[in-house]
């Protein structure tokens, strides 16, 4: 079967993969759609982000799903034809971090498609997978395309949970590609009484308005947008800071309240933090990294219609497709979620 390997910046191949069957307590799944996430664009476009490089190929992906063609020995609640959403967050369940209910933190964590680790914890994105049964959530009544969104949205459920209660809080969301937009769906679905979306393009602030936000601001055509939510010590009781950007968070800081709460979510290296505002206000500063029980409650939000992922999903791409797919992919002003379609031909 084939697989698509990155080899360094710029350098995707298709190659050859291995199949296998399914052990005991597995499932063999023929993937439908995998999302090309900002972390799959940073080995694409650098060779990695921050101090994590690729030190050999690796297949990409960990945004997917497909449909079950073989069950191992003892897995129950699994048919061949079921569609599922596949968890890329396997925590070893045995060290320390496991054991004290920190799965996402877990010292042996094997999640697809990441550099992290040395020898590099390969992908998803292949035409079949062997996982876990205990990775995969039925998807029944999703199309592939939704529940191939599990993980990303799993990743704002995750962002929320930090934040504690949401119910009645005014709500700053910086950053509006798919993961912000998923915080506004998020943080509305948990109550928020009022959302403020920033972002330095108005495509992807039209999308942050249609999933929710109240407002939504471009800080590039002004900077000084947020000016008015400044006054006094500030108005906001929570920032969710999604773009990774020094200014973004710089400047959500001087609009937030004395003991407001900033859950950071956005990685793209290291960013100089206003401690002088941080500590004089007493705000929260809170991180956010992956998620592990979110995702089949992430699932079930979809299929309840509680969040409606579907316009998120701008463009499909056959998998031989897959140069063309990233450089769209890429491209914020076309683009929010570009998946690669494993079924086209």
């Amino acid at each position: 079967m084939k697989a698509l390997y990155v080899h360094g910046a710029k350098d995707l191949r298709l190659d050859a993969c291995a199949s296998a069957e399914p052990g005991a307590g597995q499932l063999r799944i023929r993937m439908a759609r995998g999302g090309i996430c900002g972390s799959d664009l940073h080995y694409y476009a650098h060779g990695g982000f921050g101090t994590v490089r690729l030190r050999e190929p690796m297949i990409l992906g960990h945004e997917v799903s497909g449909h079950v063609i073989g069950v191992g020995a003892g897995v129950t609640g699994f048919s061949e034809g079921d569609l599922v959403a596949v968890s890329p967050s396997r925590p070893c369940g045995a060290c320390q971090y496991c054991l004290r209910g920190l799965p996402n933190h877990c010292e042996n964590m094997a999640f697809y498609g990441s550099a992290m680790p040395f020898p590099h914890i390969q992908g998803a994105f292949r035409e079949e997978l062997v996982a876990e049964a205990s990775q995969c959530v039925k998807a029944g009544g999703l199309s592939a395309a939704e529940a191939a969104m599990a993980e990303p949205l799993s990743v704002a459920l995750h962002a929320i949970q930090r934040a504690g209660p949401v119910l009645g809080r005014r709500v700053l969301v910086t950053g509006c590609g798919p993961i912000g937009v998923l915080a506004i769906m998020a943080a509305r679905r948990a109550g928020a009484a009022e959302i403020v979306a920033t972002d330095i393009a108005d495509g992807v602030l039209a999308y942050a308005r249609a999933a929710g936000a109240d407002r939504v601001l471009n800080t590039a055509a002004d900077p000084e947008a947020l000016r008015p939510d400044c006054a006094g010590k500030g108005s906001f009781d929570l920032m969710i800071e999604c773009s990774g950007a020094a200014p973004a968070l710089v400047g959500g800081i001087a609009a937030l309240r004395p003991r407001a709460i900033i859950v950071q979510l956005g990685l793209s290296g290291d960013m100089a933090l206003p401690m002088m505002q941080i500590t004089a206000k007493e705000l929260d500063l809170r991180g956010s990294f992956r998620f592990h029980e979110e995702f089949p409650t992430a699932v079930a939000m979809m299929r309840a219609g509680l969040i409606d992922v579907r316009a998120l999903v701008t463009h499909s791409f056959p998998l031989a497709e897959h140069e063309t797919a990233f450089r769209t992919a890429l491209d914020r002003s076309r683009a929010m979620k570009v998946q690669l379609d494993f079924a086209a031909g």
